[in-house]
């Protein structure tokens, strides 16, 4: 079981990140929060925990790599996938939709309307997350330990909007819709950095 990777951070976009090491470059699916965290250190050393995902018994198998900056993000969303009907990229969006502080507020207060603001939550699947996860995140410390860092883009430009039509379809949009939803978020807000594009885009995007 890989726990970390250590090594050169040399690719980095809002759900991608490329560490290398030892001559290996591993990519690795992110949240909005790691990339917040690390991507200002684009050929630097990073360490992002890991959790790893094989899918097996379909056309193909898979082995797919999660990175998060954080122990206490990768053990949010290793609780969320326990819960039935949240996928391995539906937990990833969760964490992309809200912070890892937020989203631990939300479930200790079993506010299911903002989870339900996340694309493919409704209403039940909310309220699953909150019965099974509300004591485990008590129990685990995590709302005790969570510290994770923030940082702001510089301008807004193509640039920006290409980097989170990127992000929304790599986390499974159709690149028109997200596009159009991308421009007129960032026409409104022109000085959000890209994460905060995406984020708001998470929660209107159909």
């Amino acid at each position: 079981m890989i726990e970390y990777i250590s090594g050169i951070l040399t690719e980095i976009n809002p759900a991608l990140a490329v560490v290398e090491t030892t001559g290996i470059g591993f990519a690795l699916n992110i949240s909005l929060n790691t990339y917040t965290a690390v991507q200002k250190l684009k050929g630097q050393k990073v360490r992002l925990y890991v959790h790893e995902s094989l899918i097996t018994g379909g056309r193909d198998d898979s082995f797919t790599l999660f990175g998060f900056y954080t122990y206490q993000e990768r053990e949010l969303y290793r609780l969320l996938i326990t819960v039935s009907g949240i996928g391995a990229n539906t937990a990833r969006m969760i964490l992309s939709s809200t912070t890892p502080r937020e989203l631990c507020n939300i479930i200790s207060t079993g506010d299911d309307k903002m989870l339900k603001s996340v694309k493919g939550i409704g209403l039940k699947t909310a309220q699953r997350i909150i019965l099974d996860l509300k004591d485990k995140i008590v129990s685990l410390g995590i709302t005790d330990k969570i510290s994770v860092s923030s940082s702001s883009a510089d301008t807004i430009n193509m640039d920006i909007k290409d980097e989170a039509v990127s992000a929304l379809t790599m986390l499974g949009f159709s690149p028109a819709p997200s596009d159009k939803v991308v421009k007129a978020i960032m026409s409104s807000h022109p000085d959000l950095p890209v994460e905060q594009v995406v984020k708001l885009a998470l929660k209107q995007i159909k």
